[in-house]
This record gives structure tokens, C-alpha cells and sequence, in this order.
């Protein structure tokens, strides 16, 4: 009977950690038929050159690639040839959406891909930022690491006529905030946004953008080693932040300076690396906005979540689509029940059923999220 149990005991684990097949198959190009494709997409970081992902021939001339030991779950993926601005488009070269596939089983599918974004001219992106941002200084130090950086800020409409302190909000990944022409992928609007929620609400804030490092983005946002992303810089980015940036930030303009009036935001790796700046320094820190984080990385997020404990009142605001990576939205409801047992905290979850790893639905959930955080001003 013991036997009979622990087989069927195998049985169900072995369904519960179920991993499956997916094989992409491309049977038209529209141009460069002859150069390397490669699939860049959530299950890989959007890495758009791994050679491990790169399509194979496959008959004719179509290529395909086969990823294997995938759990189930929703992957979002586009084609590349090697690089971010060679991403697949319409044939009109225009952008198109994120590509989906679920996997529930194993699952092959066949795609053409109608054009590639170089061979079609950039056309010059507008300047978008509101008259109330400004650069601070376009090579900030970071003493922490050794690098310089552009910081942005954002000043509320009545700054410069009323004398009032403001909280702040700092925020990573300041290229794409305020101002298309800088973003990659488009804009947060965060500005535009501001102007007419602090107009509506009366609760008016200070933002901080930070831009971030380039090829060097993932490691200042890790806090961890990693065996694929390499050696985690997140203590030190934090570091210059808390002991640096916001000294400066105090010193330069009227902040309401206590950890009840500074947040700190950022999605993806950025919302990782804010959750980890209140892990840090919750008394410099009163919450974070965390949008799509991948818990995934490391199981170390969860043991230093177990592990924390502070005195003050700390608030999370944890966002994550279901389009997203498999098991992001598992793992973010997982920290949030890790931090809602401890006293005091604040928590908020929001999964948003279609949401997609990208600016677009960061842009739509601001609004709440601000909202959120400045009930208590």
C-alpha cells in the first residue's frame, strides 16, 4: 500500500513541475532570408542574440528552434537578427505587439515574418517632456560604482510660487519616463500624468528619474549574483541612492524629507531593485512601486523577505500581468503573503489579466499606483 502511494505521489508531483516543448517554425522572410534569426523573449530575458536561441535550418527555407523544459504558462516573444534594433515589424515598419504563445503542452507553430526594423529609416522621435522636467546633470556621479549617469526631475506645476515641501518619488530607468524621445519602447508619460492627477487630487509630488546603465542595467538592478546575468551591483546602486543622490536631491530642493514621503518605482528589474532599496534602507525608503517583478531570479528575494523587519510602516504596491512570464504572477502573490504577515505593512497586488511585459501597461497602472501611495500625504 506504501508503495502503491508513494508511486502515485511521484505521479502528481511529477504533474504539478509539468515542462513542455515549444517549437517555433519560420517559413517566410520577408527580407534577409540568408542572415541569422534569432527568438528573443520572456523565457530568455529578452536576450536578443543567445546563440542557444538562435533558429536552426529546417527543411526548405524554413528555420525553427525547439525550447524545451518550459513550464506552463504564457510566453511573450518577437523575432530578432541579433540585436534590438533589428527586431521583426509590420512590412510597413511600423512596431508590432509582442508575439504569445501558451504552453499547456507541447506545442509547435509556424510564423512569417513581414519585415525588420532596420531596413526601414528612423523617422525622429519628439521631444515630449512637460516645461516641468528638467535634466539635473547628464554625468551625475555614482561614487558607488565607479560611473556616471543622467538624472531628470520633475517639478510641480507651483514649485516656483509656492513654498511648500513635496515629497519624492524616485524612479529607474529614466530615459523612458518622461520623454519619447529618449525611450526605447515608448514612454511612461509619468509628466503628462502628474499634471492632471496633482491638479485633480491636490497631492503634488517630486520625481527623481534615473537613467539607467546600458549594457551594465542588469547588474546595477540585481541584488543577487547570477549565474546568466552576472555579478549583482543592486547593493551599491541603492547605496547611491539612499546616501547620495537623495542628500543632494534634499539639499537642492524643497523635499518633505522622512521615509512616510520617499518612494521609489521602477518595473522589471527596477521594480526588483525597489523592492530592495525598502529591504535595505526601510527608514530612507516609506514604500515601492513594484510592476513585473521576476521573483524567479533568486530565492534569495524570498529569504531576505522572511528575514526582514523594521519598525516603520512600509507600503508595496506589487503589479505583474498574467501575459507576463510564466509563474511571475505565482511568485509576486508569494512575496506579498511573505510581507502581509508581518505588522504594519501596507500591501497591494494588482494583476492585470492581459497585461504585457512592456511601457504600455506600466503607462496605464501609474496613475493608480500614485494614487495608492499618496492616500496618506
Amino acid at each position: 500500500m506504501r508503495i502503491l502511494l508513494s508511486f502515485f505521489l511521484i505521479l502528481f508531483a511529477a504533474g504539478v513541475s509539468a515542462q513542455y516543448t515549444a517549437r517555433f517554425v519560420v517559413t517566410a522572410v520577408a527580407t534577409r532570408p540568408n542572415e541569422d534569426i534569432y527568438v528573443s523573449g520572456n523565457f530568455n530575458n529578452w536576450n536578443p542574440k543567445e546563440e542557444q536561441y538562435k533558429l536552426k535550418p529546417f527543411g526548405g527555407n524554413r528555420k525553427s528552434i525547439v525550447i524545451r523544459d518550459l513550464p506552463a504558462g504564457n510566453y511573450a516573444f518577437r523575432f530578432t537578427r541579433g540585436s534590438i534594433d533589428k527586431m521583426e515589424c509590420a512590412a510597413d515598419g511600423r512596431d508590432i505587439a509582442d508575439r504569445m504563445v501558451e504552453v499547456n503542452a507541447d506545442v509547435s507553430n509556424e510564423y512569417s515574418i513581414a519585415g525588420w526594423k532596420d531596413d526601414y529609416p528612423e523617422r525622429p522621435k519628439k521631444y515630449t517632456a512637460s516645461p516641468r522636467v528638467k535634466i539635473i546633470d547628464t554625468a551625475f556621479r555614482i561614487p558607488q560604482l565607479d560611473r556616471n549617469r543622467r538624472i531628470w526631475i520633475y517639478l510641480p506645476k507651483n514649485y516656483a510660487s509656492v513654498g511648500k515641501a513635496y515629497p519624492v518619488l524616485y524612479m529607474h530607468d529614466g530615459q523612458n519616463l518622461f520623454n519619447d524621445q529618449t525611450a526605447a519602447s515608448g514612454e511612461w508619460g509619468v509628466d503628462e500624468c502628474l499634471d492632471t492627477l496633482q491638479a485633480r487630487l491636490g497631492k503634488e509630488c517630486i520625481v527623481v528619474g534615473i537613467d539607467h546603465g546600458g549594457d551594465r542595467r542588469m547588474n546595477e538592478y540585481s541584488p543577487y549574483d547570477h549565474f546568466k546575468l552576472g555579478k549583482g551591483e543592486g547593493k551599491q546602486y541603492v547605496d547611491f541612492i539612499a546616501t547620495t543622490l537623495k542628500p543632494y536631491i534634499d539639499t537642492r530642493y524643497r523635499t518633505r524629507k522622512g521615509s512616510d514621503y520617499t518612494f521609489v518605482a521602477g518595473s522589471g528589474m527596477g521594480g526588483l531593485v525597489s523592492w530592495y532599496a525598502v529591504m535595505q534602507y526601510p527608514g530612507v525608503f516609506g514604500g515601492a512601486g513594484v510592476f513585473s517583478p521576476n521573483f524567479l531570479l533568486s530565492p534569495q528575494y524570498f529569504v531576505d523577505a522572511e528575514q526582514f523587519s523594521t519598525a516603520s510602516i512600509p507600503k508595496f504596491y506589487f503589479y505583474v500581468g498574467e501575459q507576463e512570464e510564466a509563474g511571475m504572477v505565482t511568485n509576486m502573490k508569494k512575496m506579498a503573503g511573505i510581507l502581509q504577515k508581518k505588522p504594519q505593512f501596507a500591501i497591494r497586488t494588482v494583476v492585470n489579466p492581459l497585461g504585457q511585459h512592456n511601457e504600455t501597461y506600466w503607462r496605464r497602472e501609474f496613475a493608480d499606483f500614485y494614487k495608492w501611495i499618496s492616500n496618506s500625504w
